[in-house]
């Protein structure tokens, strides 16, 4: 599962999803993508359960791209615990995506194998998708999830 190297740190605070993303908005590697089209945490478990619903169904047949990654510590303290005492201890990574990012892309398959591929994964994310191609990134489907 991902999760940074150094993880010797201060509890982080809590960043906002609101917004639009600033950066990955676009196609880069891939010819098909999958943009979120609200923001959410997406955590480690979800990002890996998607890479492997996609690839199962490509048959690693293409080329998987994740531009996403958990880098923000989500801490929670244990049940039936008195107030105080500090911050919880970590509980899992997330990732924070905002509206427009580009979470997947995919290379090296047919589009109808590509739009497969990410409807399956984005019924693992918590996040609203829709598919796009490298000509209208703008444009596209919506898959609902």
């Amino acid at each position: 599962m991902l999760m940074p190297k150094r993880t010797k740190f201060r509890k982080p605070h809590r960043l906002t999803y609101d917004g639009h993303a600033r950066g990955n908005t676009k196609i880069n590697f891939g010819e098909y993508g999958l943009m979120a089209k609200e923001g959410n945490y997406v955590s480690a478990r979800q990002i890996e359960a998607a890479r492997i619903a996609m690839t199962r169904f490509m048959k690693r047949g293409g080329k998987v791209y994740i531009n996403i990654f958990p880098h923000l510590a989500r801490t929670k303290k244990p049940l039936e615990t008195r107030q105080g005492k500090g911050k919880g201890s970590v509980e899992e990574w997330v990732a924070v995506v905002k509206e427009g990012k580009i979470m997947f892309e995919v290379s090296g398959v047919s589009e109808e194998i590509a739009r497969e591929a990410l409807r399956l994964a984005s019924h693992k994310l918590p996040v609203k998708c829709k598919f796009v191609k490298k000509e209208d990134t703008n444009g596209g489907d919506s898959l609902e999830s």
